[in-house]
């Protein structure tokens, strides 16, 4: 993971002291998207910037909402 570069963060989450980000990073065979917390990666898997890949992270996104997490305070 250590040639990855960060692209974008398509969402960040938080539950009590809980974070999660959901970011794309650029890696040398193409892109990954990652959820993370603050201390480890959850999930990571290729990532093609299709609108059906989009439609994943944002209907995991919907899940999470549904069950209490919430957008952060802007920094």
């Amino acid at each position: 993971m250590s040639d990855a570069r960060p692209v974008a963060r398509l969402w960040r989450l938080v539950l009590n002291d809980d974070l999660l980000s959901c970011r794309v990073y650029r890696r040398p065979d193409g892109f990954e998207l990652r959820l993370e917390s603050r201390t480890a990666v959850i999930l990571s898997e290729r990532f093609d910037l299709q609108p059906r890949m989009l439609a994943r992270t944002e209907a995991l996104r919907a899940s999470l909402t549904r069950r209490g997490w919430r957008e952060p305070p802007q920094d």
